[in-house]
């Protein structure tokens, strides 16, 4: 049995908040499949030694940010979208989300199975927040049921969950949300698409060349494609904690276990995707930067003749971010989201006006 992973949901004390460089988890080592006896870890919350007071602080700060996240959107959003905080399987593991319906005008969640999208998210342990309401909000009001994976790495729920595992738990993770919507009696199964931006990018390119099968329209957003090649630009201190944080790669850089960062690359198996692609990228993107990234990625699909197209937009202000800025390019980017979701699932049934 897994720990516990909630260690407390009651506010920080304000003086928490001034805790900001506090030092990451160590990741735990990769495991087998559990056995009969197997024991899980767990932060001793009644320990003494100062590292680990800290590690507690850290993860009460961010499970109280997650709290803050849940009320500020049913705060704002409660009256015309449900969010509902689920735990849903991924393997041996329960692993947090959130679903999201439209209301009608009355509150209440119409009747009948609805198309759904896997919405992933990116960054190294980010996970929901404000920025990401306004999609949530559009594509729940056009008709679809979101769910939204806090997959493994993602902050705000325990100190278990926050272990890092580039390209592969969190893979699974989203993998194993649209299996859980596919199960769901207000899903349609035959309708399920999946949206990622940057590592979310990623992840959704490689969720698609794993299962060709599972999706029918795929959305990447500034994904990342090409991982031997991130890993030659970050700063030193981030290639470190990257290694070091996932098991799979064994605490290793490329030069030293390439084989494990050519697997989590997706420019590497484009030949196994069959979902129809939309990307979405733009130049000056300083994080994914277009021509190591997308461009690439591009190459590939249209020489493989991969049912796929593109936009690229011209310096969009936010660069690598620009999806979540009120600005003309994102605007743009959700219509063409819309059309291609509507051209591979058909229309989906807008929520009532409210």
């Amino acid at each position: 049995m897994r720990a516990k992973r909630y260690l407390r949901m009651a506010a920080a004390p304000a003086a928490l908040l001034m805790l900001v460089s506090v030092a990451p988890a160590t990741a735990a080592p990769k495991k087998e499949a559990p056995r009969e006896g197997d024991l899980s870890t767990h932060i001793n919350l009644d320990a003494r030694d100062a590292e680990t007071k800290l590690e507690i602080i850290q993860h009460e700060l961010f499970a109280a940010q997650q709290q803050s996240v849940r009320i500020e959107f049913m705060l704002r959003y409660g009256n015309r979208v449900e969010m509902d905080f689920i735990d849903y399987p991924s393997g041996s593991d329960l692993i947090p989300g959130y679903v999201f319906r439209a209301k009608d005008g009355a509150g209440h969640i119409p009747a009948g199975r609805k198309p759904a999208i896997v919405l992933v998210h990116g960054g190294f342990h980010e996970r929901l927040n404000s920025h990401w309401f306004r999609m949530v909000v559009e594509l729940a009001e056009k008709g679809y049921l979101v769910i939204f994976p806090e997959y493994r790495g993602s902050r705000g729920y325990g100190e278990n969950h926050y272990q890092n595992d580039y390209g592969v738990t969190d893979t699974a993770d989203v993998l194993a949300a649209a299996a859980y919507l596919s199960r769901r009696p207000d899903v349609d199964p035959e309708r399920l698409a999946i949206i990622g931006e940057s590592r979310g990018g990623m992840v959704t390119l490689l969720a698609i060349e794993q299962e060709a099968k599972r999706f029918k329209a795929a959305v990447d957003i500034v994904g990342l494609t090409d991982f031997v090649a991130y890993m030659g630009y970050k700063p030193e201190y981030r290639r470190q904690e990257v290694a070091r944080q996932s098991p799979s790669l064994g605490g290793k850089l490329p030069n030293e276990n390439l084989a494990a960062y050519m697997a989590i690359s997706p420019i590497n198996a484009v030949d196994k995707i069959e979902t129809p692609l939309l990307v979405l990228a733009t130049t000056g993107d300083k994080i994914a930067p277009l021509t190591l990234h997308t461009g690439r990625l591009l190459d590939a699909l249209k020489a493989r003749d991969k049912v796929h197209e593109a936009k690229i937009y011209d310096n969009a202000p936010g660069g690598h971010v620009f999806m979540h800025g009120d600005q003309p390019e994102r605007d743009d980017a959700m219509a063409r989201i819309f059309a291609w979701l509507e051209r591979f699932m058909g229309a989906p049934a807008p929520a009532p006006a409210q």
